[in-house]
């Protein structure tokens, strides 16, 4: 099967949280590019389709939006800066 990623990933094994209107789920990011990231988390159920990702041991956040949702897992890509 031919990978028709625009970008390579980078695995990596992160605590992050999907954070959105004061409230915040736990989540672990899998795998990350400049323009994206895979998420696991416990549940999908309650995740909005936009929030900011948040990894706090990098300092690091990202506004997101949900590309695509398996089970547990969350695709999202980062929206450029200066978008709403």
């Amino acid at each position: 099967m031919e990978d028709k990623r625009r970008l390579r990933r980078t695995r990596v094994l992160k605590a992050g949280a999907i954070s959105f209107g004061g409230a915040a789920i736990s989540c672990t990011v899998r795998n990350l590019t400049k323009s994206g990231a895979m998420l696991d988390v416990a549940s999908p159920l309650g995740v909005p389709r936009e929030f900011t990702l948040v990894i706090s041991s990098e300092g690091v956040r990202h506004e997101c939006r949900i590309v695509w949702i398996k089970e547990r897992r969350i695709g999202v890509s980062f929206k450029p800066s200066g978008e709403s």
